[in-house]
């Protein structure tokens, strides 16, 4: 039965100043119940073949949750026949009219839209993110997504060409076929919507790998697929490890087209595995080291919340964070003094207390690699100037940490460190701030803080990074794209760019006959 809608979602923000929305905010309930742990092939529920599961961990506290069916290669195999035969000729999904696909993407966002304090709940406790967040940005996010692309089912259209001769050539835009896509554990929600909107607004079929740390709110999620109406086969949600499940997904021959959001390192290898398997397509959105550039003509204390909230926002997970904080050497001092005061402010603790800015790392791997990256700055000379410690005797919590005094060549200033730790470096010059913002094997995304036009035109065009914003940061619109230069990845998500991976363009020639005169 189809749900109707009980209230508007709220709208998302961009900054982490969630107070003026807590009066619309629903009391969280700190134990949601987890309704789904299996795995979801061809709209049904099962156990993994093997039999065996894992524990899914809450972060604030490290106890379990709950054991979820744990995918390998044979239920990957399993899942992929389910979304082969949902995609052969004739089938439902196949002969649906493209503005039915539409609809039936809207009916998804209506009933997550409908659940989102349940869904926010379910996230928060899997995740460690504040759940005011979850509420005000992820899920009003999700849904926008979804909705942008339910428009986009029936108005992705060919061309007429023109060719010499007395021929009618026209181009089709086709689905590629079985999509492989595989999300990482940071944002669970916002990515599965942004790799199912454009799949299935184009007529693609699903095989999903959620990521292990996180695969609570997607299965959920997978219930409301069944619920609107989606066809079986059409989505399949597979909850897994990644150099298991993950791995039969990138070589196996009957896949079509593989997305991944993840690491670079992870990146290198489903590209390995393409090109040893079938040559499907690959679309990857990867790491990176982020520049946010701050000029001394900047609004002081807009660049220095913007600059926390570039790095400090969701807990320091963000792949596009802006991690490489570069101050001009003039305000460079002044701009230290208030990041930390800003820093030592940040309040970090439950993650479902509506005044939480900070939650807990995403797990105890995350959170050791993270205390690591710590004491390599200490080691390697770089002046701690705040935080630097766990934050709570239980659960993943890492005090916000900056480090002033940090050279190019300082670990924690070329590697992703995916955590609460700001590094603040000085420069002089645009050409020379132009020259080190490209110096990284990343090109995911970059900032500028300036009141000056002529230098915020020169620094945008020359810095090699998919997305630049000015006197902002994490901006993000679901009609604009967002993808990355070098080994940041390979292709865009968003916007109308996004549905270029998830179709294959065919050209058709008609031989046009002409009455003899």
């Amino acid at each position: 039965m189809l749900r109707t809608v009980l209230f508007r979602a709220l709208p998302a923000v961009n900054r982490l100043s969630v107070c003026q929305y807590s009066a619309a905010i629903p009391e969280p309930s700190r134990q949601p119940e987890v309704h789904y742990n299996q795995l979801f092939i061809n709209n049904q529920w099962h156990d993994a073949l093997s039999g065996k599961t894992f524990p899914t961990i809450n972060p604030a506290t490290g106890e379990v949750i709950c054991q979820v069916a744990e995918a390998d290669e044979v239920d990957v195999d399993k899942a992929v026949k389910a979304a082969r035969n949902a995609f052969r000729l004739g089938s439902p999904w196949r002969r649906m009219d493209a503005s039915h696909r539409g609809v039936l993407l809207n009916r998804l966002a209506d009933a997550i839209e409908q659940d989102a304090a349940y869904l926010a709940e379910l996230e928060t406790l899997d995740n460690g993110k504040p759940y005011a967040v979850a509420y005000t940005v992820d899920l009003p996010n999700v849904v926008k997504c979804l909705r942008y692309y339910a428009g986009w089912a029936d108005k992705w259209e060919g061309k007429t060409i023109p060719i010499d001769g007395d021929y009618f050539c026209y181009t089709r835009h086709e689905p590629v076929g079985v999509c492989g896509q595989i999300i990482p554990w940071n944002f669970p929600l916002l990515m599965q919507a942004w790799k199912l909107g454009p799949a299935l607004a184009t007529g693609n079929t699903v095989v999903m790998k959620v990521a292990e740390q996180t695969p609570l709110t997607a299965l959920y999620v997978a219930s409301l697929i069944k619920e609107v109406g989606f066809p079986e086969g059409v989505v399949n949600i597979l909850p897994g490890m990644g150099p298991t499940a993950g791995a039969a997904i990138a070589r196996h021959t009957d896949v079509d087209k593989v997305a991944f959001t993840g690491s670079t390192e992870v990146g290198h290898l489903i590209q390995q595995a393409s090109g040893s398997s079938n040559l499907k397509k690959v679309t990857l959105e990867l790491g990176g080291k982020s520049p946010n550039i701050i000029l001394s003509d900047a609004d002081l204390e807009d660049a220095v919340e913007q600059a926390h909230f570039a790095l400090f926002f969701n807990q320091g997970q963000c792949c596009c964070a802006g991690s490489r904080t570069f101050v001009q050497a003039d305000i460079y001092d002044e701009f230290v003094e208030r990041s930390v005061a800003r820093a030592r402010k940040r309040l970090v603790g439950d993650p479902f207390d509506l005044q939480t800015e900070q939650g807990p790392q995403v797990d105890e791997e995350q959170f050791n690699k993270i205390l690591g990256y710590i004491g390599s700055g200490k080691r390697e000379g770089a002046k701690l100037m705040c935080g630097g410690e766990a934050a709570a005797e239980r659960g993943y919590f890492i005090q916000p940490t900056v480090f002033g005094d940090v050279q190019d060549n300082m670990t924690i200033a070329k590697e992703e460190i995916f955590g609460p730790v700001m590094q603040i470096l000085k420069f002089k010059t645009l050409e020379d701030v132009m020259d080190r913002a490209n110096n990284s094997k990343y090109g995911l995304a970059a900032a500028v803080f300036t009141k000056d036009i002529d230098k915020a035109n020169y620094l945008s065009s020359g810095l090699r990074a998919g997305t630049v914003w000015i006197n902002c940061y994490d901006v993000f619109g679901v009609q604009a794209p967002f993808g990355g230069y070098k080994a940041s990845g390979i292709g865009r998500e968003l916007g109308e760019y996004g549905l270029d991976n998830y179709t294959e363009v065919k050209t058709v020639t008609i031989r046009v006959p002409q009455k003899n005169s």
